[in-house]
């Protein structure tokens, strides 16, 4: 493990990085537009993903400025105790050592992600995907930059542009110590990770989120959360895929129509199941395996189910662990639900979009991990550390 920077430093190089962002603005657009220009858009979420805009720029800015204003992670006493015999025995935070994070197409994750890490103390591995070549590249050279101007080795950041070989190779035997592994992308990269990795890895990104509308729900309450889970953002992993109505729903035909017509202005593909069959403007799903796809697109399943209970089972049964919402105003069925579903982050009449460390009030995150060792749901700071026990004698033996 190198040596830890102090606080002040770690600070300083933040807040360097914020100011070098800002005034490479034009530079970074067009580094992005190359990859943009070099991606065949096959992939809807991909590429929403792979683009850079003024409005992420402001987001990484605010992100490493934010950080930078956080409490240092390290060295909190989270436990104490004086033994009879007289030695001190306290257990702190402590960094991992060296994080390597793996991500696909998403260029401010070589910032936020970044970010969280160094100031946690850790040292930062990069592998970002072939599509964000040029955008990686050049924030990476700024991390340099902004390592340089604050006396601190450049490889306390590294980007490593291996392809697929040589980074299942590094997987297997690094060629470095490595302490943690955070895949960020679809189950494909998550899988080859897993399968390939030597050192303990951090699931990150699947969604497949639901959410349920009781008999007790304010119906237009749902519709308006609905449409946002959906809509607002297709390629966040905590966008909505599968929606689950109330057999007994009161004027359920009428919410379902409303729910249609509003999902098609936003031009959503809408999918169900056999017991709402033959909808207006839906078509029914084709396989059962359908109810276990996070879909990263303009789509979406309904589907019905007869009450609250079969509401949690479907949801333990197919979905990815991220989140769940229920809409209801009855609070005994909602803690109910909320107690019994088994997700990272659980939801009472609002939308699974704000599963986001940013909007936990985390200051941002490295990932949401839908693991349950050793942090769920949202990553940020205070839990991107390891501990270690300090044990104070003046010669006692046992």
């Amino acid at each position: 493990m190198k040596k830890q920077l102090d606080i002040k430093v770690r600070n300083a190089v933040l807040t360097t990085m914020a100011r070098l962002i800002a005034m490479e603005k034009s530079a970074l657009l067009e580094a992005n537009k190359k990859d943009m220009d070099g991606y065949d858009g096959a992939d809807l979420a991909m590429g929403d993903r792979l683009k850079v805009d003024k409005s992420k720029i402001e987001g990484m800015i605010s992100a490493l400025e934010k950080l930078a204003n956080e409490p240092d992670p390290l060295g909190i006493e989270r436990f104490s105790f004086t033994h009879e015999n007289g030695i001190r025995v306290s257990n702190k935070t402590a960094p991992f050592g060296t994080i390597l994070i793996i991500y696909e197409s998403r260029p401010d994750v070589t910032i936020e992600a970044a970010g969280i890490a160094f100031k946690s103390g850790n040292k930062i591995l990069l592998k970002g995907g072939k599509e964000s070549l040029n955008s990686n590249l050049f924030l990476v050279a700024l991390w340099h930059k902004a390592l340089e101007e604050n006396n601190c080795s450049q490889d306390w950041v590294t980007y490593l542009q291996f392809d697929r070989t040589q980074t299942q190779a590094f997987l297997e035997n690094p060629s470095q110590k490595l302490d943690l592994i955070v895949p960020r992308g679809g189950e494909r990269l998550i899988a080859f990770v897993k399968e390939h990795a030597t050192c303990p890895v951090i699931v990150s990104g699947r969604g497949n989120n639901f959410l349920y509308v009781d008999t007790d729900a304010d119906l237009q309450m749902a519709l308006d959360i609905i449409i946002n889970g959906k809509a607002s953002k297709i390629s966040a992993c905590n966008a909505l895929d599968k929606v689950l109505i109330s057999r007994d729903l009161p004027r359920k035909q009428e919410f379902l129509q409303h729910l249609i017509q509003s999902l098609k202005k936003h031009k959503v593909e809408i999918l169900t199941d056999a017991k709402l069959e033959g909808l207006e403007g839906t078509s029914l799903m084709n396989d059962e395996k359908v109810w276990y796809e996070e879909f990263l697109d303009y789509k979406i399943l309904i589907g019905q189910v007869p009450d609250l209970n079969e509401a949690v089972n479907t949801i333990n049964t197919y979905g990815g662990g991220h989140s769940a919402v229920i809409i209801t105003n009855n609070e005994d069925k909602a803690e109910e639900f909320m107690t019994s579903v088994d997700s990272a982050a659980v939801y009472h009449n609002a939308s699974s979009r704000f599963t986001d460390g940013g909007q936990f009030g985390l200051g941002g995150e490295l990932a949401i991990s839908t693991d349950k060792l050793h942090q769920r749901g949202p990553i940020g700071l205070q839990h991107l550390v390891t501990n270690k026990w300090y044990v104070k004698g003046n010669g006692q033996i046992r």
